[in-house]
């Protein structure tokens, strides 16, 4: 079954929307992963249980983060990384899709491959094969030191077709998006990610919803 397990946003300025979730949602040190310069990108990513939350911010022009934000009109949602068990599987389902892969990396502990959001609509969309499963290599060292009894279980996405979306998004991902916590909303534009819904351990910690980053974040209390 697939799993959600990071939801990103894209931002400007990278340590004022880190800062406001790591204030408001009271999230422990974030990782800077010096990875992502490859993409042209600096980050911060917050452990919560373990899902992950990570902002990046362009340090170059004429990034896919910076051309977002400039399309948007400011920070917005920008990737979701959903863990699958088969990803051989997957990515055949994808080429059957003619769906375009925009990156891939094979390492021990790690296969991915990243999904064009042109082709996949509404997001970039990632496919995330961790071994052992429990792992996670962008939460950086010892994520789970730094990981706060909250968890990362869903997303809204809105489009203006989210029927055609949801039905090619369920082929790639082999179920139903809503058994991963996906959600699509009718809008009149393609704005991607415009929410996130977080599950919290207790009552004290689910207020809101508030918005960070562009994006609205929704608390739902975990069930015992």
């Amino acid at each position: 079954m697939p799993r959600l397990r990071q939801a990103v946003l894209a931002a400007r300025d990278l340590d004022a929307v880190a800062g406001a979730l790591r204030e408001t949602l009271a999230l422990g040190e974030p990782f800077a992963d010096p990875g992502v310069a490859h993409f042209g990108l600096r980050n911060a990513v917050f452990a919560l249980g373990d899902t992950f939350l990570e902002v990046v911010s362009p340090i170059r022009p004429d990034t896919a983060a910076g051309r977002l934000i400039d399309r948007r009109g400011g920070d917005c949602g920008y990737m979701l990384m959903f863990q699958v068990d088969d990803l051989v599987a997957a990515r055949e389902r994808v080429r059957g899709l003619g769906i375009r892969e925009v990156f891939e990396v094979a390492v021990p502990d790690m296969t991915e491959v990243h999904l064009h959001p042109a082709d996949m609509r509404g997001a970039i969309v990632s496919l995330s094969q961790p071994q052992p499963p429990e792992s996670w290599r962008w939460g950086g060292p010892r994520w789970r030191e730094r990981s706060v009894p909250l968890h990362v279980t869903g997303a809204t996405v809105a489009l203006a077709d989210p029927e055609v979306v949801a039905a090619r998004w369920e082929t790639v991902l082999g179920a139903a998006p809503y058994e991963a916590g996906i959600r699509f909303r009718t809008d009149q534009l393609d704005w991607g990610p415009v929410e996130i819904t977080l599950s919290a351990e207790a009552p004290a910690a689910a207020e809101g919803p508030v918005e960070i980053g562009g994006v609205r974040f929704r608390f739902e209390i975990d069930e015992v």
